[in-house]
Formats: C-alpha cells, structure tokens, sequence
C-alpha cells in the first residue's frame, strides 16, 4: 500500500488536465476515467448514450484506467476530474495521511462485479472445486481481489493453505494471461466473460459478488478541491448518473442493452442483454447513489480482513452524499 501512496502523490505534482469549455460546442467537458470498462458500469454508459448529459450541457471524455491505482494517480494528477472506481482506494490515500484525497460522493454498484471464469465447463460447480488451484485474481488490496480472497474465505478456502491466489497480472491483462495459460481459474467482468465463454475458450462458473456479498463497489470521486471549484457541475453530473440508475433500475434487459449497445460496438446485442441479466440476477446496481455508513462499515471490514488497512477510517472524511442527497429530496 505505501508504494501505491507515494506513486500518488508524486502522481500530484503532474500537470493535469481540468474540466473546461469545448469551443465547438460550447458544452463543459469533463474527463472521466473509469476503472475499467464493463456492462457493470450500465447507468453511465445509459447516462451518456440516452443524451442526459446532454441535457446538462456536458460532453463526457471516457477513458480507461486499467485499475483501481491507476484511475487514483489520474484523479490525484488532475488528468482526471472524476473517476469511476472502487472506494477502497480513496481509503488507503486518505490512511496514509494525504492532504489531497479523493472524496467519493456517488456510488453505482453494491457487489462485486467479477466472475469466475475456468477453462471447462461444469454444471455442478461448487467453490470447494477450487481446493489446490490456481486463481489469477487482480492486484493486491484492489476489491475484485479482496472480495474473491473473501468469497473463498466464506468457503472453508484460505489464500497459500489450500488455494492460490495470482496477484502477478495486472488488471487488464488477466485474460490474455489466462488464455495463454496462466492459472486454472480468473476472473472477469462482463460482458467479456460472456465473449470468452461464447468463443469456446473457457466457462462461467460463479458469481464472486453473489458470494461476497453487498459492499460499496464503485464509486464516484473527485479530489475535495475539485468538488468544492465545481459543484454546481458534479450536482449537475450527478443529476444525469440518477437518471441512468433510474433507467437501469425500471427498464427491462432488453431496453438497457439497447442503450449500452454505442459503448459496446464490438459486443453482440445478446451478450449485452445476458450481461445485464447476470448484474441484475444478483442485485449489483445501486437504485440510489447514496452510500450509508453501514455499507462503508462493510467496505472497511473486507479491508481489514485483507489486511490492507490496520484500523477503520471516519465515513465523513472519504464520503459526501449531501449532493446525491439534496437531489433525491
């Protein structure tokens, strides 16, 4: 965790790029990196796709971050105003004692989002098959690795006794490595499990959210400073991000794979509607940006489990729901 500190805050003294005006069309732009990009992220994409940003004249720039760190040292840089990513981050930077740490003030997902993905099919699966095996299963401290180590954990499974947890692959590279054969099991996001699956490369196994349990997932966040220079902006970006939960939330799967399809041009409709049913099968969408300070408690427990943290952090000092909040009244 300290190197993931100090790469931040070195992260800091870059020049970044802030929220400005599109001389073309007049339209606030804000820079938005995500951690990764997946049907997980549904009520943005709806939100972008379905023109509420639009209607709030702000033109979205999208860009991957390839990880939970890498968003942070975007945010923290100011190459991003806002990221999309898990609030266990925003955690460590504030433990390790930064002035300038990001506040989340929306979350879009309360499980984890990942999959478990083998080379086989098997249609009596059960996580006790995992026992000796190899698991890749992202980087150290990011949520899809803790939320699989406690997934196993619920399952008589503890990490170097009698299962293997992969922490060498970075994020982005997890399913190139494990079709080159990296491992016996990995994890994947939708709706790229479904693609890899569809092309006969391996099976779907289990949901590691659907064993993990609720927790704040991904969230929301900018730097304190970026908010307070610009709140009418996020209560506007936020106004439009309500909007897709809510089409999310009421629409069939059907509706929403028909607004994800721009962001997916390369992913058949079929997938896209098999991926949403698969996050909605297991409740992964938030129906409200606010996050309660029982959830936070959650987050906090599955970091203390990992071992990440060493003591719980103040919900009001890494979570502002006043925006979300005073749009719901």
């Amino acid at each position: 965790m300290k190197k993931l500190i100090v790469i931040m805050l070195v992260a800091v003294l870059c020049i970044g790029i802030l929220a400005g005006c599109n001389k073309n069309t007049d339209k606030t732009v804000i820079q938005l990196n995500e951690v990764t990009h997946s049907v997980f992220y549904a009520p943005l994409y709806v939100a972008i796709n379905k023109g509420y940003f639009a209607e709030e004249n702000i033109e979205i720039v999208l860009t991957n971050g390839g990880g939970s760190d890498k968003t942070m040292t975007a945010i923290l840089s100011g190459a991003a105003d806002i990221g999309l990513l898990g609030p266990e981050t925003a955690v460590y930077v504030y433990a390790g004692g930064s002035t300038n740490h990001a506040v989340v003030f929306g979350q879009l997902t309360q499980k984890d989002g990942s999959f478990l993905v083998g080379r086989t099919a098997k249609p009596d699966f059960k996580w006790a098959d995992l026992e000796g095996s190899e698991i890749i299963g992202g980087r150290p401290g990011g949520m899809p690795a803790m939320c699989l180590e406690y997934a196993l954990y619920k399952n008589g499974l503890i990490k170097g006794q009698n299962v293997t947890i992969n922490y060498d692959i970075q994020f982005d590279l997890i399913t190139a490595a494990f079709e080159s054969g990296t491992g016996d099991y990995c994890t994947m996001f939708e709706p790229g499990a479904s693609v890899y699956e569809a092309a006969g490369k391996g099976a779907v196994l289990a949901s590691v959210g659907a064993q993990a349990g609720n927790m704040p997932y991904t969230c929301f966040m900018a730097t304190r400073g970026f908010i307070d220079r610009n709140k009418d902006l996020v209560t506007a970006f936020m106004r439009a991000i309500i909007k897709g939960i809510d089409f999310v939330t009421n629409g069939t799967d059907e509706e929403i794979a028909d607004a994800l399809v721009p962001s997916f041009p390369d992913t058949p409709k079929s997938i896209l509607v098999s991926s949403v049913a698969a996050y909605k099968e297991i409740g992964a969408y938030k129906t409200t940006p606010v996050m309660s300070e029982e959830e936070f408690d959650n987050l906090l427990n599955v970091l203390l489990f990992a071992g990440t943290i060493n003591e719980k952090v103040p919900f009001d000092k890494v979570i502002d729901n006043s925006i979300a909040e005073g749009l719901l009244k």
